[in-house]
Formats: C-alpha cells, structure tokens, sequence
C-alpha cells in the first residue's frame, strides 16, 4: 500500500498520514506544522490525506485529525511524531492518545512512524543550518 494516490488497486485501502507535533502557546509554532503537512500533500500528491494535529495546548487536537483523515475516506492512518526523539511523548502518550482517538472510528486501524531522530535528512539539514549560520544567513535565536 502506497501513500500517495487515492484507493488502492486491489485492496480498496486508503492510508492517510498525521502528523502530530506537541503543540505550543506560539501561533507560529503550529503553523509550522500546518506547512509541513501542506508540503507532504504537495509531495505526495493531491490525491493523498496528510492532516497535521497538536499533542496538546493547541488545536487541531489528536482527534480532530484522525476525524478528519477518516472524513476523507482514510481506511488507515499512518501517525508521524514530527519529533526528534523517541521520549515519554512518542513511546507512552501518542500511541494512547491515538488509540483513543482511533477507537471512535470502528474500522479504521493505524501505524506509528518513528520520530524523526537520526534520519540522514535531519542530519543534512542540521549541517545545512550549521553552515547557514556560520555564513550569517540564518536568523539567530534569541
């Protein structure tokens, strides 16, 4: 089965992806995350379901972006923690939370992603962003 694309060939699936971040008191926080979903629909194609949520503090929560997967005929829903680590959140809490929310869809079945962690795209892009500084080409923090 194939994330991007509409129903599957033979089995009629159709895989959704979430990505879900701990959500944070800072618009721009979340919005961020509302961008990288829109930008993994654009990659994946017009036709997939890729919802973003928050953890907590902001919304759309867990729930409301199972709903919206399923409203838009997911069958499955892949979870990605937009998160480096494995910690308490990823190993403990999104797994019950997206249970919960999976529950309220009879049907419906769902995969954990691994966080993003060390994956040889988030080591480039630390290098990339390291580089950028030295060049002063990115904005500081602070």
């Amino acid at each position: 089965m194939a994330l991007s694309g509409a129903n599957g060939p033979t089995t009629g699936e159709r895989p959704a992806v979430l990505l879900i971040d701990h959500g944070s008191r800072r618009a721009a926080a979340n919005a961020l995350l509302d961008e990288v979903a829109a930008l993994v629909k654009k990659r994946l194609g017009p036709e997939s379901i890729v919802e973003p949520a928050h953890m907590e503090i902001a919304e759309p929560t867990i729930a409301d972006g199972f709903a919206r997967c399923v409203e838009q005929g997911a069958t499955t829903v892949v979870v990605h923690p937009f998160m480096l680590a494995p910690g308490r959140h990823v190993t403990e809490d999104l797994p019950r939370l997206v249970a919960e929310a999976a529950a309220r869809h009879q049907g419906v079945g769902f995969s954990m992603a691994a966080p993003l962690g060390s994956h040889s795209g988030i080591i480039d892009a630390v290098i990339e962003r390291c580089q950028s500084a030295l060049l002063g080409s990115e904005p500081s923090a602070g």
